[in-house]
């Protein structure tokens, strides 16, 4: 469970989010709001990535401010652009740098690595060069990088907005598929329509929290 309690986070004088209280527990969650909403800030909380000014996130009791290598590993983080992401120059070197880092066995690495890849229809790219790879499989490719460590949680943000319309579905289709709690930061409102909850940020607040049938609407109206 993810709890945030009280939270406010502000940059010099500028504040970006209000006293924000949420617990976290459904399988898939959406966070969504206009640009400058606090909805990315929001985001990069969870995994403490960014520390609260003030108030505490806790990740299964474990707050960000004193347990943030541990939380790191428990909350996997997808970026918008996969670019920032991919850090070595071959896809099966780029799934095995994390494992490497936490003392996976060699057979363990070759196992997952082949699991993930056949998962996402990729097993032949095992030796491609990631900075060749398209778009949509870039992104595959991080979200695979983050699968293979085995986090508890994912938190993506913004993972399609770069990608076609054909490439967002199959990200989208490789989000519904994932076991783990899911919460993923979209401007793409028609991914939605099947998540169990959606939160609206609007000018560094919640202003509303609900099923996407009655959130997706609010946020449309508020935007028009």
């Amino acid at each position: 469970m993810i709890q945030v309690q009280n939270v406010t986070l502000s940059y010099g004088d500028r504040t970006v989010l209000h006293d924000i209280s949420l617990t976290l527990s459904e399988r898939r969650i959406a966070i969504i709001g206009a640009n400058g909403s606090g909805k990315s800030s929001f985001a990069r909380l969870l995994n403490g990535l960014v520390l609260p000014t003030s108030g505490d996130v806790l990740i299964d009791g474990q707050n960000t401010r004193t347990h943030g290598k541990d939380i790191r590993q428990k909350v996997g983080f997808v970026f918008q652009n996969p670019d920032n992401q991919i850090v070595f120059p071959v896809v099966e070197e780029d799934l095995a740098f994390g494992m490497k880092n936490l003392g996976f066995s060699k057979e363990d690495i070759t196992r997952k690595t082949d699991e993930i890849l056949a998962r996402y229809d990729m097993s032949d790219l095992r030796e491609h060069p990631a900075h060749l790879l398209s778009g949509g499989q870039k992104q595959l490719l991080a979200i695979s990088g983050v699968l293979v460590m085995e986090p508890a949680y994912v938190v993506m943000d913004e993972p399609t907005t770069l990608l076609d319309l054909r490439n967002k579905r199959r990200v989208a289709r490789a989000v519904d598929a994932i076991d783990q709690t899911v919460i993923f930061v979209s401007h793409d409102l028609d991914l939605l329509h099947d998540f169990d909850r959606v939160v609206v940020f609007d000018e560094g607040r919640v202003i509303a929290d609900d099923t996407p049938a009655k959130a997706i609407p609010l946020y449309m109206d508020r935007m028009s």
